[in-house]
């Protein structure tokens, strides 16, 4: 049996990286909340959203709600994920407490727009770094998860439907203007969170079904300069099933390449068949791209 050596050098190596992130997220987040949001009565989505919520309407500190409100994720997410994944996050939600307590970031500006958007830009990044080091500052997602495997939907449906609530709240409780106002923060956090977890180089996995595989297989290692995964099939199509055997290549690229792949692909067989898809995360194999 092949025995895994342990690389100490690494796995501090990882540390070090992940407790970075962690460090800058909860930085971005805690000026994201203190500069823009505080002070001008604005909200976000999720457990961030229900402790500014209650922190507007009660004389209770938001350091304190922010722990306390996400107590039970970290518990939840020690039975969803991982024992490491609660640990971080413990850290991290008390990290984020305890520089809100701290330190007094001035306030920006006091325009509503520019609050709302980069309020929710320094908020999203904080999320966002945070995930990166294997965290959340925001526990709305590992609830999310554990209803979705017990309810049988999807991540995102409940993810919406919680902040329907906490919104639907914010315009009962503060205002509709500071309601409508805190679901644009919302929708700039989340965008922010996204970048900064997928980064600028969101990835799309290609398959291609052609005659003319081989020189297909040429030209993204030639001129896309990116690896491949080349599988047999047989096609099933027509009444009575045609079971012809070809190539079917699979490839991953980003979405800057897109464009240049279908033309490339045009040029050598129009008729290509030719599915793309998202994707979330990648790892190894040849995913940079090479030098040409």
């Amino acid at each position: 049996m092949k025995q895994i050596k342990v690389n100490k050098k690494e796995d501090y190596k990882l540390l070090a990286k992940d407790t970075f992130f962690i460090i800058t997220g909860i930085i971005a987040a805690a000026f994201g909340l203190e500069s823009f949001l505080l002070p001008n009565s604005f909200i976000d989505g999720g457990a961030t959203g229900i402790s500014l919520l209650i922190a507007e309407t009660a004389d209770i500190p938001l350091y304190l709600l922010i722990i306390a409100v996400n107590i039970p994720f970290i518990f939840l997410g020690y039975k969803v994920i991982g024992k490491i994944f609660a640990i971080k996050t413990g850290f991290a939600i008390l990290g984020l407490a305890l520089v809100l307590a701290a330190i007094n970031f001035p306030e920006v500006t006091q325009d509503k727009l520019l609050v709302a958007v980069f309020g929710g830009f320094f908020l999203g990044a904080g999320i966002g770094l945070s995930v990166r080091g294997g965290s959340v500052l925001d526990g709305t997602e590992v609830l999310a998860i554990f209803l979705s495997r017990k309810l049988g939907t999807t991540i995102g449906d409940i993810i919406i439907l919680i902040n329907i609530l906490v919104f639907s709240a914010a315009a009962y409780m503060l205002s509709l203007e500071t309601a409508l106002y805190s679901m644009l923060t919302y929708l700039s956090a989340s965008k922010t969170l996204d970048f900064v977890v997928e980064g600028i180089e969101e990835y799309t996995g290609v398959t291609i079904i052609s005659e003319s595989s081989e020189d297909i297989r040429l030209m993204i290692i030639d001129k896309l300069g990116r690896g491949l995964t080349i599988y047999k099939a047989k096609g099933g199509f027509g009444k009575n099933g045609v079971h012809s055997e070809y190539d079917v290549i699979y490839t991953v690229i980003t979405r800057l390449e897109i464009r240049r792949l279908n033309i490339e692909i045009t040029k050598i067989d129009p008729k290509a068949f030719v599915v793309m898809g998202k994707i979330n995360d990648t790892r190894g194999g040849m995913i940079k791209k090479r030098s040409l």
